[in-house]
């Protein structure tokens, strides 16, 4: 009987790549990922049966894959944790493979927050990285930012529709024009995480505007304070 895994490999350097995922990965036979990803772990799939995947051949990979799997083992390896931003893709590997046991990895959402040293449990996580709508996510936005919550954000790169690309430079542009002082939000922009490539930019929200960032980074809206227990 067939086994397929969807596994989070981290936000990019292979030191982040967890115990058991890269068990599950070793002891694979097919990996079907993105370029990205599959660079992560490049070391452990030597040997395997590997396919390379863009957003416009996915679909046929995972059916072509399907129909020959057998009683082998797959693995679905996604960059970051596969419980976030990633919810499209696992929902059809669900449809496509039927049971499709998750395990979970170190979120560039999480090593951001910890990097900007704001506390999730005192943050709103939002991703636009979604191809449906995202004007609820905006409202989100506004939402969490009015309510004094710091705000962990995955923007939405789409340069080839310009009305569906969102990203740092539209998300401030978009604050500002519902109302936002954002040359008093304190934000961080992170790329490339864990990566020799990772940079940092420190400035306000309303030093985005303008500004071009990877399709791989994540932005910190900090609006956090400092609250120890020797205070209460």
């Amino acid at each position: 009987m067939a086994q397929v895994y969807a596994v989070g490999v981290g936000p990019g350097s292979s030191r982040y790549v967890t115990g058991i995922v890269k068990d599950v990965i070793q002891n694979c036979d097919i990996v079907i990922g993105y370029k990205y990803t599959l660079n992560t772990i490049d070391s452990l799939i030597k040997g395997k049966q590997v396919h390379e995947i863009t957003m416009k051949n996915q679909e046929e990979a995972y059916q072509e894959v399907a129909k020959t799997l057998g009683d082998k083992k797959l693995v679905i390896p996604f960059t970051g944790d596969v419980n976030f931003s990633e919810s499209e893709v696992v929902d059809r590997l669900i449809e496509v493979f039927g049971d499709v046991e998750i395990i979970p990895g170190i979120s560039a959402i999480q090593v951001a927050a910890s990097k900007a040293r704001v506390p999730l449990d005192k943050s709103k996580v939002i991703t636009m990285h979604v191809t449906t709508t995202i004007e609820e996510k905006k409202l989100e936005l506004q939402k969490a930012l009015i309510d004094g919550f710091s705000v962990v954000l995955v923007p939405r790169p789409w340069p080839k529709v310009p009305e569906k690309h969102f990203m740092q430079s539209e998300i401030a542009h978009y604050l500002r024009k519902n109302g936002f002082d954002t040359t008093s939000l304190k934000v961080h922009v992170f790329e490339f995480l864990t990566t020799e490539r990772e940079t940092e930019f420190v400035g306000t929200v309303k030093d985005l505007e303008g500004r071009e960032f990877s399709d791989l980074s994540v932005m910190v809206i900090n609006q956090s304070s400092l609250e120890s227990y020797i205070n209460f």
